[in-house]
């Protein structure tokens, strides 16, 4: 499972990749390496040929989603197009199964960790190692390499100032009467990996533990029969329409949010709850199909690269090579430190207890909120 710091010092440049030219250069579809067609520059010039990428749920201010994709169309030349914006992870799977074989069948991915293995074990993503793959951990990438974890986030509570006299700072708060109706999730946590991993950190705040995620099922549940749970997610148009003065979700969105809403009266206050530190990584990958395949593995070099993830940490989110970057000097020192401080070092689950807590959100959710 990710793990916040503690990456080895290596080089992080697109030029770094993973050895000499194959020796008789592979289609796109087939390369697991820029190696594998004949190094970067045969990579660079099959996507331009291309011309184009296909994604999918890559909201613009997700993640600083759109500073990376206007980096990467001006570097490369290469259009850009996005399905489903505010979209969630099972959203991204369902495409994949559906438009199979069709042009505009998404080409890359942006999952959610549980997510990503469940696509990993259905045969949907290709194998593919970006340039910086050996600086990080074995436990932030799959073995196979059909998914590597780009960023990350800590799970926070997100509140208008302007409407609630005092903002929640924790989960046990939230359960207060003056929040009646007020409290959502940023996604439903059978479809969304932030919705999940809110369900989780509630787990932790309420006696339960990595193998037992239901007590955070079971919070969210009273919420709902205390009429403090707010069905609509609070996403950027929750927060904007101002449906969602309470916001449960990424610490890098709650951020964001309060960047992007100041000027229009939104007082957008983000707390990391002290009685459950909780983080988890996204992880990228390449759809097996992919229509466009060599843009779609350039996608992920660029992802990896010094210039990508300083563009992650630009939008508050923690790129999975923060620490290498750091050593390195080639962090982006100024938006390291616009990140909120977090008390403690947090632990992640097993394989094992991801896979059994998604089957008990997904057996237990709607009974617990809409019974």
């Amino acid at each position: 499972m990710a793990v916040i710091g503690g990456l080895a010092l290596v080089a992080l440049g697109l030029s770094a990749c993973g050895g000499p030219p194959h020796a008789v250069p592979r289609k796109p579809s087939a390369a697991t390496s820029a190696a594998d067609m004949g190094g970067m520059n045969a990579l660079v010039a099959a996507a331009k040929r291309e011309g184009a990428l296909n994604g999918i749920t890559l909201a613009r201010n997700w993640a600083n989603n759109g500073g990376l994709i206007d980096g990467f169309e001006k570097k490369y030349g290469i259009r850009v197009t996005v399905a489903i914006p505010e979209g969630h992870s099972q959203d991204e799977i369902d495409a994949m199964k559906k438009s199979k074989g069709r042009p505009d069948a998404p080409d890359v991915l942006d999952l959610g960790d549980t997510f990503a293995r469940a696509a990993a074990r259905d045969n949907l993503l290709a194998r593919y190692k970006v340039a910086a793959y050996d600086s990080i951990p074995a436990n932030q990438k799959d073995p196979q390499a059909r998914w590597t974890n780009n960023y990350g986030g800590y799970v926070s509570i997100g509140c208008d100032a302007n409407r609630i006299r005092t903002c929640p700072r924790t989960f046990a708060d939230l359960v207060k009467p003056e929040y009646r109706g007020k409290v959502a999730l940023s996604g439903d946590p059978t479809r969304a990996g932030s919705g999940f991993a809110d369900v989780y950190a509630a787990a932790l705040a309420n006696k339960g533990s990595f193998g037992d995620i239901e007590p955070g099922v079971d919070f969210f549940g009273d919420l709902h029969k205390r009429g403090n749970f707010n069905p609509a997610e609070a996403t950027s148009t929750g927060v904007e329409t101002r449906r969602t003065p309470i916001g449960v979700g990424w610490d890098f969105l709650n951020l964001g949010y309060a960047d992007q809403f100041r000027d229009k009266g939104i007082d957008w206050r983000v707390s990391i709850p002290l009685d459950a530190t909780f983080a988890l990584y996204y992880a990228e990958a390449i759809n097996k199909d992919a229509p466009h395949p060599a843009a779609a593995r350039l996608w992920l070099e660029y992802l990896f690269s010094t210039e990508g993830q300083n563009l992650r940490l630009a939008g508050y989110a923690r790129p999975v090579l923060m620490d290498a970057m750091r050593r390195s000097g080639t962090l982006d020192t100024a938006a390291a430190a616009r990140l909120p401080t977090v008390e403690g070092t947090p632990q992640f689950p097993t394989d094992a207890q991801l896979e059994k807590s998604q089957q008990t959100v997904l057996q237990q959710w709607e009974r617990a909120v809409r019974s």
